[in-house]
């Protein structure tokens, strides 16, 4: 008997297919240890030692596994052939080898890129042994993230209260996106024009030209600066008489794109099917475990030789004999670790058209992307003509320009063209046959005023092609690092485009003042070269933890001594532009308009960094770091009607948790809903309050279950639920977008992950928020508690005076009653025992039992356009 360990239940059945009745496959369900979240699981001091966990459903796992060897003699580790895959089956191994399960046994090593029968048999043909420079790489980066994490996050909770966390690439990857903002920010637009000419031809044959050259000067694209030069210009081509100087044909061929890389199919899916980088990986991976498609992470273009010759076949099937090149094409890898460069992602039988798969929702759309890509990698170029023709009038000073081209042979573009991030303009246009020396008429001139626009937003697409050109993270990891970014509330997206929130911008200023080489791409490029050189086995893992921790520890050291004050002072003058913007009248940006004697500056509060006033508390004006400081810019106390709803006028207030909209609902209590985080009161239509008092929203009965599934929003954010099974979505967007295919899919997700239950039970809420200890890293709360109100800090509680209204104590009063009562040695929140058994923890490493293997969005309003026409 075999035992064989896989990551998931789903590739465990599509193996189980293909391997006889002497094997017994079994899941991991993914990683089966971690390092416990809390100080002390890595131990630089004692060579960076780590100290891994097993929860209580991994430890159940590990003795199905354990039980099965009892009658077996052979342990194959089929887990995935990347460095995470080697992990995890490295994991097995010394969890096993803990339990003494296997003793007498063989242990093997084998890898697939597709799970198809022949390469799942092939990969059982030729086992080898765990791969221990990947897995010394694997426990490298996840040190690295694990120290930068508990180090700087408890930095960033003392010394900038509000902050979530940092990360070795996610704070890079928040200060791209913020940069980027900046940029927007400071754009100034430039005006310039155009002039278009409507021409035809002695047959009548119409086109459009634009003017390329007037007073003798060639013209650049911003040349005509204003009106008076562009109606100048106008003229004198409405009065010209034009004919054809010069016609300049040019062939051209155009080659296909190689298939996908985990990177390219990530950008691809987000332009044309919408998908976010975890909702692709998420539909890809169940693809893989279909056997539809290859591996997909991978950094690889190259594709297996029998493949490219299968896809040449169906090209001949499909297209016909003139579309198939002489010979195959072969693509080469620009992974600079050859060790995680895979082959590309493909479909397992090109002959298994989208049409003939029968798959639904996501799984349909993006085979179709990957078959459609795969082809069209191996399909013959496009033939294409571009033309351009130049036309003179008598004295030489005014010429136009027409472009245009022509498709000789479609090739590959018969079947599938690249998107693009920003479409720029393409003089894609067929022009009419022109003979030199040939009169045009000229029939219309436009002369249209435009103004430079600054760089768009990052889409999730274009932020990805960007990380992967800086070398910054892996393409593996981004679509949690964009999913930690969303989550910490640091961005929020409009119109599938990255938008900073305040506490990004926040967090951004304070790392690039106060630990600026960590946010350095340079330097985040560097160190990801030297985690390459620890896979391809030229530097030891422990080398370069020590080289990082030594410099690293140092910073945070000298910043120990940093006071909350000094951090403000400085953040106030870094994003002064951004929270102090110019006011119209030319007054003081920073003098309060409400009580006209106070500065306002940055402060401290429940959800984070706000401006507030210096003559608080008799002054108690404050506003959202970006907002306006006018006090139209505030909800009227007695709410702002938006229009008529189903039962009476809808109106937004605002209230003690922010802003909501009320709605009458007879003689019960108004129905009431909040503004969801990233929803501005300000755009806030009639059409969105509706939607949003309509909530939850029935998506369907489930096919299987026969339960209505609903979608809302909760005090945990978007959700799906289904009885008692609730499941996040990503997104605001997804509660009134979402369909029944993928609300079904992440149900059943939910559902065979082991959830249930409700997200828990609402306490009762808190009489006032504070903000974030720098002690405990939690949030400062007054209470009303059973013998009076008091201050928890989630470790500590202490008594609010009885002098003092629990309403009026500041964070600081709070910090001060917590401190004298920690110090007496009281106020201990009693934790409740528990009768579980102790979690399991495993020591560091062992090597002996694996042998190393061979080595545009909304951006600035441009003033509004002129146009004047001849």
């Amino acid at each position: 008997m075999n035992v064989v360990v896989v990551e998931s239940p789903a590739k465990a059945k599509t193996i189980n297919k293909y391997l006889g009745s002497g094997y017994k496959v079994l899941a991991s369900y993914g990683h089966i240890r971690d390092l416990p979240p809390k100080d002390g699981s890595v131990r630089p001091d004692e060579d960076f030692a780590l100290e891994w966990e097993i929860d209580s459903k991994s430890s159940k796992r590990v003795r199905e596994i354990a039980d099965a060897l009892k009658g077996a003699e052979n342990l194959i580790l089929a887990t995935d052939p990347d460095r995470e895959g080697e992990a995890i089956s490295w994991h097995v191994l010394e969890a096993l080898n803990q339990k003494k399960a296997l003793k007498g046994k063989s242990v093997q090593r084998v890898t697939f890129n597709a799970i198809t029968k022949s390469a799942v048999q092939a990969a059982m043909a030729a086992p080898r042994d765990i791969d221990m420079e990947l897995v010394d790489a694997y426990l490298a980066r996840r040190a690295l993230d694990y120290l930068v994490g508990f180090t700087l996050s408890p930095v960033l909770w003392r010394k900038l209260p509000g902050a979530r966390s940092a990360g070795r690439v996610q704070s890079v990857a928040l200060r791209l996106i913020v940069d980027r903002e900046v940029e927007i920010e400071r754009f100034k637009p430039q005006e310039y024009w155009s002039v278009d000419a409507n021409l035809a031809t002695p047959r009548q044959d119409k086109f459009v030209a634009r003017l390329s050259a007037f007073e003798g000067k060639k013209l650049k694209r911003l040349d005509i600066e204003n009106e008076a030069m562009a109606f100048a210009a106008r003229d004198a081509v409405r009065n010209g008489k034009f004919t054809v100087s010069a016609v300049e044909a040019k062939p051209t061929r155009r080659n296909p794109p190689p298939p996908f890389t985990t990177s390219t199919l990530q950008q691809e899916a987000a332009r044309k099917l919408g998908f976010n980088a975890s909702r692709t990986m998420q539909t890809a991976q169940r693809l893989y475990e279909a056997g539809h498609i290859t591996y997909m992470r991978t950094d690889g273009v190259s594709m297996d030789e029998g493949a490219m010759r299968e896809l040449r076949s169906t090209i001949d099937t499909q297209f016909g004999k003139e579309y198939t090149p002489a010979d195959p094409r072969r693509y080469a890898s620009k992974a600079k670790n050859a060790q995680e460069a895979h082959e590309a992602i493909r479909p397992t039988d090109p002959s298994n058209t989208p049409k003939s798969m029968h798959l639904d929702g996501d799984q349909a759309r993006l085979y179709e992307l990957v078959w459609k890509r795969a082809v069209a990698s191996q399909m013959e170029s496009a033939s294409i003509e571009r033309t351009s023709v130049d036309f003179t009038e008598p004295s030489g000073k005014v010429e136009l320009r027409a472009t245009g081209q022509v498709i000789l042979f479609d090739g590959f573009l018969k079947l599938y063209q690249e998107g693009r991030d920003d479409e720029e303009d393409e003089e894609s246009r067929r022009l009419p046959q022109l003979k030199q020396g040939e009169a045009v008429q000229v029939e219309e001139v436009k002369a249209d005023q435009h103004f430079t626009e600054p760089p768009p937003r990052f889409s999730e697409a274009s932020l990805v092609k960007k990380l992967e050109e800086l070398g910054i993270g892996r393409p593996s990891t981004y679509a949690a690092i964009l999913e930690k970014l969303r989550e910490r509330n640091y961005v929020k997206t409009e119109k599938n485009r990255f938008i900073p929130d305040d506490r990004g911008r926040l967090v951004t200023a304070f790392m690039e003042n106060f630990f600026s080489k960590y946010v350095e791409y340079d330097f985040t490029a560097d160190l990801e070269e030297k985690l390459d050189q620890v896979s391809s086995g030229d530097l030891p893992w422990k080398n370069l933890m020590r080289e990082f921790w030594t410099d690293f520890n140092g910073a945070v050291g000298d910043i120990g001594e940093l006071r909350i004050g000094d951090v403000i002072e400085k953040l106030n003058d870094v994003l002064g532009d951004h929270i102090f913007p110019p006011r119209e009248d030319g007054s003081d940006p920073r003098t309060c308009q409400v009580c006209g004697t106070g500065n306002l500056s940055l402060r401290l509060g429940k959800f984070g960094a706000f401006v507030g006033c210096s003559n608080y508390p008799e002054c108690k004006f404050t506003r959202p770091l970006a907002g306006g400081d006018e006090a139209e810019n505030a909800i009227p106390s007695e709410g702002l009607e938006l229009g008529q709803g189903a039962t009476g006028p809808i109106t937004l207030k605002s209230g003690r948790f922010g802003p909501y909209v009320e709605m009458p609902n007879g003689e019960d209590k108004p129905k009431r809903a909040g503004l969801p985080r990233g929803w501005s009161p300000d755009d806030l239509t009639l059409e969105k309050a509706i939607r949003l008092l309509s909530l939850p929203r029935e998506v369907g009965l489930h096919p299987s279950e026969n339960e209505m599934i609903l979608a809302g929003i909760g005090r945990y954010g978007p959700y799906l639920q289904m009885g008692k099974m609730y499941a996040s979505l990503p997104g605001v967007d997804d509660v009134f977008e979402i369909q029944m295919n993928r609300a079904v899919t992440l149900i059943d997700e939910k559902k065979a992950g082991g959830g249930k239950g409700r997200f828990g039970r609402a306490a009762a809420p808190p009489i006032k928020e504070l903000g974030e200890s720098p002690v405990t890293g939690k949030a400062v709360r007054v209470l009303n508690g059973r013998y009076g109100p008091y201050i928890n800090d989630g470790e500590t509680n202490a008594n609010v005076p009885k002098d003092k209204k629990p309403e009026d104590v500041t964070l600081d009063e709070a910090l001060n009653l917590l401190e004298e009562r920690a110090a007496k040695g009281g106020g201990k929140k009693k934790k409740a025992a528990k009768k579980a058994a102790p979690k399991k923890k495993e020591a560091a490493p062992k090597k002996a039992a694996a042998k190393k293997a061979a080595k545009k969005p909304a951006a600035k309003k441009a003033p509004a356009k002129k146009k004047a026409a001849g």
